[in-house]
């Protein structure tokens, strides 16, 4: 007479963050054969702090200041003993089609506001991952908070678990907060070109527009859904 058939089920958690489960059919005879099998994924959450917490984050929880903008602002001011991977580098390609954006960038965004013309690093999550392990924990900063938020999902996916943000970025930071090295303060960094003698309503103007900017570069597809959502007139 066949022996009574039991369901027994087992879940492990690997050292990868993935967790993994699968389903036994266990008879009498003490044999298993496995029927079914599944991954699922875990991701953890980024950590959007401000500047106060960010500063306790550093001094209790040892977290690392890891700085993501590119190397011009980061030479005005930078939080002291910080890391610095840039997550966009200059572009100096010179195929026809970039040419022609980097004489527009030039003239725009480049003299205006002092914006370098830059292309993704390449090489971001693999700088990264030379100098720190997947359970580091680190706090990402950059200028207005959108360069951080991209490289933070970049390292999320490349299995860093302890990322944190500042939100609004250092432009959101009051003197004196952090320590810091440059001749201008942190909150100061990401003005440059003509913004810088026109006046605080240029000023602001170039912060919108900065913004804007970088939303655009960074997140094509929602701001397209943004542009589509605006009335025709």
């Amino acid at each position: 007479m066949a022996g009574i058939a039991t369901t027994c089920y087992y879940l492990t958690l690997s050292s990868t963050s993935t967790r993994k489960t699968w389903l036994e059919l266990k008879t009498n005879y003490g044999r298993a054969t496995p029927i079914r099998r599944r991954n699922l994924s875990i991701r953890a959450e980024v950590n959007f702090v401000n500047a106060e917490e960010a500063k306790k984050l550093i001094a209790v929880e040892g977290y690392a200041v890891l700085d993501v903008r590119d190397k011009s602002q980061f030479d005005r001011a930078h939080i002291k003993s910080c890391y610095h991977v840039p997550l966009f580098i200059e572009n100096t390609d010179n195929d026809p089609g970039t040419i022609v954006k980097r004489t527009l960038h030039n003239n725009f965004s480049g003299l205006f506001f002092g914006l370098p013309f830059t292309k993704l690093n390449p090489e971001f999550v693999q700088s990264v991952k030379s100098q720190f392990s997947p359970e580091s924990k680190l706090l990402l900063v950059c200028q207005e908070g959108l360069r951080s938020t991209a490289a933070a999902n970049k390292l999320e996916q490349a299995g860093f678990q302890n990322i944190a943000c500042i939100t609004s970025g250092l432009q959101a930071v009051k003197p004196g907060t952090f320590d810091s090295v440059g001749k201008a303060e942190l909150q100061d960094a990401g003005k440059a070109g003509l913004v810088t003698i026109q006046g605080k309503i240029s000023a602001v103007l170039g912060t919108v527009l900065i913004c804007a900017y970088l939303f655009i570069t960074l997140f094509p597809d929602q701001a397209e859904k943004l542009l589509q959502m605006s009335p025709v007139r």
